[in-house]
């Protein structure tokens, strides 16, 4: 498997306080399996979709206790690099570039709008081991109340383009050559206060609504959906230790898709 281009997203995890529980409902919502988990590696436990690593699951270290959410990384060829164009363009280090044994480098940075993501540079660790399959990861989007900031910021770091969809909603598709690879959200006033700008994270399913009705009998609250669109049928699911995510069923698709206008 070749490394990911430079800002594509290349990997997923979330802590959980209850690691077992966290297990029991995404295998269960998205039929993950799970792998050993070496005592040297912190708990830190891969997570399988048809026998290829998807993302992966993590106990909390010592006072990181809380809300659960997920954390997309972003692939760089360089992360110390990554990291310096990261503060020069307004972003903040939460965890300085660190090497995990053989397996990489990372760090974690909120952009200036708020919302947090991980760079990832690959060793023998390269990342997902497959995409837009049930269970794998697909889509995210930057969801933030302060786009301007995350529109400058994104290209800025990574050799993004830009495309803004046409019509009343404010989104924009984050391009590297003719792939679009990330999006960007403007938070509404239908989000409560309390909701920080944060990164969704979409899982792709065989069947949206099935999906679902598994993710509320594990005790998971539906935030948003089902609903019908060009891209797929999807819903937003919040599990049960507050981790937010959505699922998509690529294959059920409605009506035609928006345009866009290149942004300078």
């Amino acid at each position: 498997m070749a490394v990911a281009p430079e800002g594509t997203p290349c990997w997923v995890d979330a802590v959980f306080d209850d690691l077992d529980a966290a297990k029991d409902f995404y295998g269960h919502v998205l039929g993950w399996t799970f792998g050993e988990t070496p005592p040297d590696q912190g708990g830190y436990t891969q997570a399988y979709a048809a026998g290829k690593a998807v993302a992966a699951v993590v106990p909390p270290m010592p006072g990181q206790e809380g809300t659960s959410q997920w954390c997309l990384y972003l692939a760089a060829q360089d992360a110390s690099a990554t990291a310096a164009r990261i503060r020069d363009h307004g972003g903040d280090l939460l965890m300085d570039p660190i090497q995990v044994a053989d397996y990489g480098t990372m760090c974690l940075a909120r952009d200036p709008g708020g919302a947090v993501f991980g760079v990832w540079q690959a060793g023998s660790h390269e990342g997902f081991q497959a995409t837009g399959t049930p269970g794998a990861y697909c889509w995210a989007e930057v969801f933030t109340r302060e786009p301007e900031k995350s529109d400058a910021f994104f290209p800025a770091v990574f050799p993004y383009r830009s495309e803004q969809l046409e019509g009343e909603t404010d989104f924009r598709l984050y391009n590297l050559g003719e792939r679009t690879v990330l999006g960007r959200m403007r938070m509404t006033d239908d989000f409560p206060p309390e909701v920080p700008p944060y990164i969704n994270v979409y899982f792709a399913v065989d069947d949206c609504d099935a999906a679902v009705a598994r993710a509320t009998e594990r005790g998971g609250v539906l935030r948003f959906g089902p609903v019908d669109s060009p891209f797929g049928r999807f819903a937003a699911v919040g599990d049960p230790q507050g981790a937010g995510f959505s699922v998509i069923d690529l294959a059920t698709t409605s009506g035609e898709m928006p345009r866009t206008t290149a942004v300078d």
